[in-house]
């Protein structure tokens, strides 16, 4: 099961259900498109999360992607 709930851009609060809502609304295809975005602040600051995970768990921007592209989310 996949913890929605579970923060990835620590930085700018925003867990899983939220990152997942702003691609499907922006209809975001790649990783660049979701950080130079300026309608949903990710991966602007410490930019941990853009690759390896906050905490370095691999739970990150482009997972989640990954995650939204196969429908499961």
């Amino acid at each position: 099961m996949i913890d929605q709930d579970r923060m990835i851009c620590v930085c700018n609060s925003m867990d899983m259900r939220e990152i997942a809502s702003c691609i499907k609304e922006h209809q975001w295809s790649s990783v660049d498109e979701m950080v130079e975005n300026s309608e949903c602040s990710l991966g602007d600051k410490c930019e941990n999360c853009i690759e390896e995970g906050f905490d370095n768990d691999g739970y990150s921007l482009a997972m989640v992607l990954s995650l939204v592209k196969q429908g499961r989310i």
